[in-house]
């Protein structure tokens, strides 16, 4: 409120977006105090009151919904961004939650002016606390609702406002400040040092081993981030640490999320899932259309099979725990066929196998075929297709 009016007697050109999410008993009468105060002044007042419904954290969950609405609101009608009251108390608050979480943020305590969904957001408070405001409200005979939800200390941001931040004199709010301050001088420095190394090259395995480690996790939160992931201080160590251990890594990040190398460089991909195709001739056989392999004329080597009349329904699939294919010298174990050539942890996950009826292991591209279907004049030939390439 002490924004909204200090904009109108500015003679700055804004409207007034107000979400209700019918979440406190005043929220109805805060509403229509909203409505009236702007119709009184002639501004435009944009109200979203629609039932509101999340799942996990409210608070997350408000804020991503009230943020995409603002969006919608300044492109539909031609506003140049937002601007929200965000003061010094929330500053501070926000700092100490993110130390306390051991995060890496992309900037420590609150931004001045950033981007989100997409529209310029500034916060022109951040100078003023929260009392400094309210006596203003107070002044001007302006009138403020108080959220009955600030006293839940089984919030973080409300223990942290509660337990530390009323208790702080302004000389202390100040040197937190000064804290805050050098804090994102050094955020700054190191990440223009990383981007720099980055852009050179990409995310490089090899060299990444070989920055300090602030470097190292700045950069591999930055690709995390990129992919919507968020890790606190601790975990992105956990994941350093993996990084650190072997040249090739494969690192679940989410349900359908990986971390491994691709072409050097440190990529956070999809997950590959298992596949299965049973085919009753080479008619539906050279039909298969995978981004894992491919169906070729057969040419001698170790991508080619023969397959008799009775070996049909052959099925192509993805390599499975203990398959194993009868080579010259005795049976070969495919997982030992990944260690001795060095294939990456990622393909190993959908590499081709050919099995025949019996579910016998017949072609394993790259290895061979099994001594019973090999011949000068191959029938087909199955290309692995690296995704890490």
């Amino acid at each position: 409120m002490a924004l909204l009016d200090r904009c109108i007697r500015g003679g700055i050109s804004c409207a007034c977006a107000h979400v209700n999410y019918h979440h406190r008993p005043q929220a109805e009468e805060e509403e229509a105090y909203i409505r009236s105060f702007c119709e009184e002044r002639g501004i435009v007042c944009f109200v979203k009151n629609d039932p509101f419904e999340w799942t996990g954290n409210f608070e997350a969950a408000a804020r991503e919904y009230r943020y995409d609405w603002f969006a919608r609101v300044v492109n539909e009608h031609g506003f140049s961004g937002v601007l929200t009251a965000h003061h010094m108390d929330d500053l501070i608050e926000t700092y100490f939650m993110q130390e306390e979480k051991g995060l890496i943020p992309d900037y420590y305590g609150l931004k001045e002016d950033r981007m989100i969904s997409g529209v310029r957001v500034l916060r022109p408070l951040l100078n003023e606390t929260k009392a400094q405001l309210a006596e203003y409200c107070r002044t001007n005979h302006i009138r403020t609702f108080y959220d009955e939800t600030n006293e839940d200390t089984s919030l973080t941001r409300n223990r942290v406002r509660h337990e530390i931040l009323n208790g702080m004199s302004m000389q202390e709010k100040q040197m937190v400040l000064r804290e805050i301050a050098q804090k994102n001088a050094v955020l700054q420095e190191r990440r223009c040092r990383v981007n720099a190394w980055v852009k050179e090259g990409g995310l490089r395995a090899d060299a990444y081993r070989t920055w300090e480690e602030e470097d190292r996790l700045t950069a591999l939160r930055d690709c995390l981030v990129k992919a919507n992931l968020h890790r606190s201080r601790r975990g992105l160590q956990e994941l350093d640490g993996m990084i650190q251990s072997g040249q090739d890594i494969l690192i679940p990040l989410a349900e359908k999320q990986v971390l491994t190398v691709r072409n050097g460089e440190l990529t956070v991909m999809e997950k590959p899932e298992p596949y299965c195709y049973t085919v009753n001739d080479e008619a539906q056989l050279r039909a298969l259309v995978s981004e894992d392999f491919r169906i070729e004329d057969g040419k001698p080597g170790v991508n080619a099979v023969t397959v008799r009349a009775e070996d049909w329904p052959l099925t192509v699939r993805s390599v499975r725990e203990g398959d194993r294919i009868a080579l010259r010298f005795g049976h070969k174990s495919v997982h030992r066929f990944f260690i001795d050539r060095k294939i990456p942890k990622y393909d190993r996950i959908v590499w081709p196998v050919v099995t025949n009826k019996n579910h016998e292991v017949i072609l394993v591209p790259g290895l061979g075929c099994d001594m019973a279907h090999y011949s000068i004049d191959p029938g087909f030939s199955v290309i692995q297709l690296s995704r890490c390439k």
